[in-house]
């Protein structure tokens, strides 16, 4: 099922050729304490459908980035819209249209169980008492937490409480899903489950999701497009692969490529026939087939 982004004929539509949802050009802020951050360079955009990542070292202005984007915060300078709005001015023409997962998000959990927590959105809406059971209902399933809708949320794991401020985040079905570095203290399996719901989340419902990390391991495994920041400015804009590239880019963001894609960059630069991968998977297949090796016949080479 395409819900977004196929042609009337069946084919389907490139990321290029979706409709932009949002944009962020040359912004400047000044928090309370006088703290001034400034994002130029590259327009930012996100097309319908879209999973975006915006990498960027701590302090690199990301979470400014998304603070506007979904209406938190109104720059001085600049311009952001989503779908056709301005945000910070025009936030009750979007709420329903936006999910946000914080960095911390115990800020955002706020309900006394689970289920009160993300039936808080469709009872601040006003709907009928079986639609609000029927959403909450399918946002725990969707992240498979029934079992925990009568928990009370703050004695929850971290990987639990990531999954409950996702429900609440999906529960009125935005077309738009913005989380700031979601992967923040959860162990490696949470973290890969969260990654899964994720990218499952936009392959069913055909939403758009920015992830702001600086975590580079991610990029590959979810996005579509990743941005790069550093230095206050957005300095590329490319597929993992380009962004992975670009070294001298990622290193005065502060970052690296992952490293089994520099392993493979120094294998290359050594004469060896590989290109660097963007996943396990992917650098097994080209080891078998330098090495000759049968897939599942270990130790024997391939006539």
């Amino acid at each position: 099922l395409c819900l977004h982004g196929c042609h009337s004929d069946g084919g389907v539509v490139s990321v290029k050729e979706k409709e932009i949802i949002a944009s962020v050009r040359c912004l400047r802020h000044v928090y309370a304490d006088h703290t001034e951050v400034r994002l130029c360079g590259l327009e930012f955009r996100v097309h319908r459908g879209e999973r975006v990542v915006v990498l960027g070292a701590n302090g690199s202005g990301k979470t400014t980035l998304l603070n506007h984007l979904v209406g938190l915060l109104r720059p001085l300078e600049g311009g952001v819209k989503l779908f056709g709005y301005e945000p910070n001015r025009h936030f009750e023409h979007l709420r329903t249209k936006i999910g946000v997962v914080f960095q911390n998000v115990d800020e955002q959990i706020i309900g006394p169980t689970v289920w009160d927590d993300i039936a808080f959105m469709p009872k601040n809406m006003r709907l009928a008492p079986s639609e609000v059971e029927e959403r909450v209902k399918r946002a725990l399933n969707l992240m498979g937490i029934m079992h925990l809708k009568d928990k009370i949320p703050h004695y929850l794991s971290g990987g639990e409480k990531k999954k409950v401020a996702l429900a609440g985040a999906l529960v009125m079905e935005p077309e738009i899903l913005v989380l700031d570095e979601p992967f923040n203290g959860l162990d490696p399996r949470s973290r890969e489950e969260i990654l899964e719901l994720l990218v499952s989340v936009n392959k069913r419902t055909g939403s758009a999701a920015v992830v702001a990390t600086h975590d580079v391991d991610l990029v590959s495994a979810f996005a579509e497009t990743a941005y790069v920041i550093a230095d206050g400015r957005i300095v590329f804009r490319g597929t993992p692969k380009e962004v992975f590239g670009q070294v001298q880019v990622l290193e005065k963001a502060k970052l690296k490529p992952p490293a089994l894609f520099r392993l493979f960059q120094d294998l290359a630069r050594e004469g060896l026939p590989v290109t660097p991968p963007l996943s396990v998977g992917e650098a097994k297949q080209q080891l078998q087939h330098l090495l000759g090796t049968v897939p599942g016949q270990k130790g024997k080479v391939a006539e």
